[in-house]
């Protein structure tokens, strides 16, 4: 580059920071900001990765004294910042702060840093989900001004945290950490305004004891729920005449809990009893707090239907899941005036008490009656339902027509059931559709407008006819289609490739018939398929070369949102996980939660041939490879060895020929594989990968030897005829001209994969975030080159042996 053009650049450079520092200072200043703040604000961003937001998020939340130009108030974007805070952070110079926010943000396992207490004009000081650890400083004792301190959602440890000398703290959240010991109450008297107070989910011990003192009447907010306290509730706690929110949830107490305790509570609004023993006659009486708006009270070993829900006319929120209640729900509760989220889940309820129209003229918004033993017909849905879940009853008859009335229905779940007749025409008004394992019959409605809101549509394990409906074309956000074990009789659908955010999609045992690879179609390519399940089907003919080519198991990729399992985790008061039944590792899960990394191919069961093309390599991210019971031909793919994630290879049952590639003993998590009758032949390659499976993976193989067969490769040394060693010659030529259409060993870094749980899907309360795994880099497809190099290796070796 000549020197007037590198002038140049520099100037251009040069100039550009210039625009870039001048607008941070614009902007700031319009804030009365200082410029030594100023430059204090950029440095202290600049410590981090602050890739999550831009500069005006970041200023957004900046604001400093009118009169000093002090910064005094620090509030960062939710995930702004990745990064360690390290002790000589330039936030600890702005000593003027009163309010310092750096919630759910990531600090990557960092210790709370001493410095802390420098910043001694704090008033607020909340540091929640930002995955500190360790113990929490003394010196935060030093920040006396503190009236609000929040470092829940971290992983803390130690003592309940010195807070003696915060006498102003009015909002204190220590929850969801892993502080243990005992609670001070007595020093928790030093703190009269105090009034909420939040330890949950800890590992605090002791005894359970409200101190009987005034000072407590300030309270309107406890939690102490999912610790491991002992004793019992003392009636003290009628002291709390203000209190609004109570959760003493998993208590451990030494006898069960007599609900006419919280009766003098007037106040109180929201009330937590889980994993509690109950008395029974309490559940009875009246004796309870009217002003009860949400009543939570899941485990809680209950077996008749609570008649104290009756008085409760504010009710709007109740669980009473996972308890032992039987018969027929009683037709008052749907007269509660102001009652919209009912749970129900895992009980042994039988069905309604009146006809099926009895929910009509509930307010419910939200009713999940699942895991119960539920039959008769299917009652009529209330008029404002957003959730409506009914999976694994008996419920039989046809589903209501008034679904489709019911204009805020989003999700549906009927799944599981003994439901008949055909599936409504108004599938494109809902987000979530599951009607998997019914006897419902006609064919899927070709009802889904332009921009309909469809997610997940599961209408599996039913007596569907007909072709896939034109019409999904439409679901421009449809991630999850399954419309397996059905008699749909159709071709493949190339059409859906169109579909940009389809995720899983099967159509296994069906009566889907001819080519996937048809000359005129190209490779294909959907843009974010993961999941592709054909097996036991019709399809027929080959597969081009260049099959597996742009496909989305080619790149390892976290979840956007880091979730472990595929779902809807976007409304306030509900969590939908997709599930599906997974053939992994030879083995059928029914129903199991589907992994955001889970890549998977199975084309087993249908009548393809011809060699299994190379491209296979390509897919790095895949974790298993179905291609059992077909008719392929030709050697097992050497690119293989590139799918450094593959965990499950199953390629029994077809005509494959010539050896077990040893280069798939590089496969690190490779835990099954089954080549089982083919025509494969020589040595078993040994290695953990290969001497860990089963015989019958190797079995139906008659030129086969080694462990874990039977019998040994290697016979006495007896005289050849000639002939014989030409004949031997030419089969080790011709195995190597096989082996060398593979492309070159890649190698890769690779990343831990987790199983997928066996759980159930539904949950009433939203939960929180889990850390994305850390991705590392691989590398793509061998060159030209070195395939030919890999060629000529391969040869070699096969001539040594």
């Amino acid at each position: 580059m000549s020197q007037p053009c590198l002038h140049l650049r520099l100037i251009s450079v040069l100039l550009l920071y210039c625009i870039l520092f001048a607008s941070h200072v614009l902007m700031i200043t319009a804030l009365a900001c200082r410029p030594d703040q100023i430059q204090a604000l950029i440095q202290f961003k600049n410590e981090f990765e602050s890739n999550g937001c831009n500069r005006s998020d970041y200023l957004n939340g900046v604001q400093c004294d009118n009169s000093t130009g002090a910064v005094t108030k620090l509030q960062l974007p939710s995930g702004c910042f990745t990064g360690v805070l390290k002790t000589n952070s330039s936030l600890f110079g702005f000593n003027h702060l009163r309010y310092l926010n750096l919630s759910n943000n990531n600090f990557t396992y960092s210790s709370l840093p001493f410095e802390f207490s420098s910043l001694k004009r704090l008033e607020v000081l909340s540091l929640s989900s930002n995955g500190f650890i360790g113990q929490v400083p003394s010196s935060f004792s030093n920040l006396i001004r503190l009236t609000h301190l929040n470092l829940s959602h971290n992983e803390l440890t130690g003592s309940f945290p010195l807070v003696r000398n915060l006498t102003n703290l009015s909002f204190l959240d220590l929850s969801y950490n892993q502080f243990s010991g005992t609670i001070p109450f007595d020093l928790l008297l030093t703190m009269p305004f105090l009034s909420h107070l939040d330890l949950k989910k800890n590992s605090l011990t002791g005894t359970f004891e409200v101190p009987n003192s005034s000072s407590y009447s300030r309270l309107v907010y406890l939690s102490l729920g999912q610790n491991q306290f002992e004793g019992k509730i003392l009636k003290p706690i009628s002291n709390l005449i203000n209190l609004k929110h109570l959760d003493v949830s998993s208590l451990n107490t030494s006898y069960p809990i007599d609900l006419s305790i919280f009766s003098p509570l007037k106040s109180l609004l929201v009330l937590h009893l889980s994993r509690n023993r109950l008395l029974p006659a309490s559940l009875n009486s009246s004796d309870i707090p009217l002003s009860l708006e949400s009543l939570v009270m899941p485990r809680c070993d209950i077996t008749e239907f609570p008649n104290i829900l009756k008085t409760l006319q504010n009710l709007q929120h109740l669980d009473i899941s996972s308890n032992m209640i039987k018969g027929k729900i009683p037709e008052w509760l749907w007269k509660l005036p102001h009652l919209s989220l009912v749970n129900l889940v895992n009980n042994s309820f039988t069905g309604f008490e009146g006809s099926s129209d009895v929910l009509l003229n509930s307010s419910v918004q939200l009713l999940d009656f699942a895991y119960n033993s539920m039959t008769g017909e299917f009652p009529l849905p209330p008029p404002n339902i957003i959730y409506l879940s009914a999976w694994n009853n008996s419920f039989t008859g046809t589903i209501p027509l008034q679904v489709c009335d019911r204009s805020s229905l989003t999700v549906l779940d009927l799944s599981y059931n003994k439901l008949t007749g055909p599936i409504p025409q108004c599938l494109s008004n809902l987000k979530i559709v599951n009607l998997r394992k019914n006897s419902l019959e006609g064919s899927i409605p070709d009802e889904f407008y332009s921009g309909a809101f469809t997610q997940t549509l599961d209408v599996g394990y039913n007596q569907l006819t007909g072709k896939l409906p034109r019409s999904l074309l439409n679901c421009s956000f449809l991630r999850f289609l399954s419309v397996d074990n059905n008699m749909i009789e159709d071709t493949f659908p190339f059409w859906l490739k169109d579909l940009p955010n389809l995720q899983v999609f099967t159509l296994r045992s069906n009566r889907f018939f001819g080519h996937l690879s048809p000359p005129d179609q190209g490779p294909l390519s959907f843009p974010e398929l993961r999941i592709l399940e054909l097996s036991d089907n019709n399809f027929t003919g080959r597969l081009s070369q260049t099959f597996f080519v742009n496909w989305k198991a080619s790149a390892i990729k976290v979840d956007e949102d880091g979730r472990i399992y595929m779902g809807d985790y976007k409304h306030a008061y509900y969590v939908y996980e997709d599930t599906m039944d997974l053939q992994y590792k030879g083995l059928f899960m029914e129903q199991g939660k589907v992994l955001t990394s889970y890549n998977t191919i199975d084309f087993s069961g249908n009548k393809l041939e011809g060699q299994i093309p190379e491209s296979i390599g390509l897919l790095k991210a895949l974790i298993a490879l179905n291609l059992s019971n077909n008719a392929f031909t030709g050697h097992i793919p050497l690119s293989l060895a590139n799918v450094t994630e593959l965990e499950s290879l199953d390629l029994s049952r077809n005509q494959l020929s010539g050896t077990i590639p040893r280069e798939l003993g590089s496969l690190s998590f490779l835990a099954y594989i089954s080549v089982a009758h083919n025509n494969l032949m020589g040595e078993i390659p040994q290695g953990p990968q290969f001497s860990g499976q089963a015989e019958t993976s190797f079995e139906g193989n008659a030129g086969l030897c080694g462990l874990p067969l039977q019998g040994s490769c290697f016979a006495p040394p007896t005289q050849q005829p000639e002939e014989d060693d030409e004949e031997e010659e030419e089969v080790l030529n011709w195995k190597a001209v096989v082996i060398g259409y593979g492309p070159g060993l890649l190698s890769g870094l690779v990343i831990a994969h987790v199983i997928a749980s066996y759980r159930p899907k539904w949950y009433l309360k939203i939960v929180g975030l889990d850390k994305p795994k850390e991705v590392k880099p691989v590398r793509f497809f061998a060159s030209l080159d070195s395939r030919w190099d890999s060629y000529d290796n391969h040869v070699e070796r096969e001539s040594d042996t």
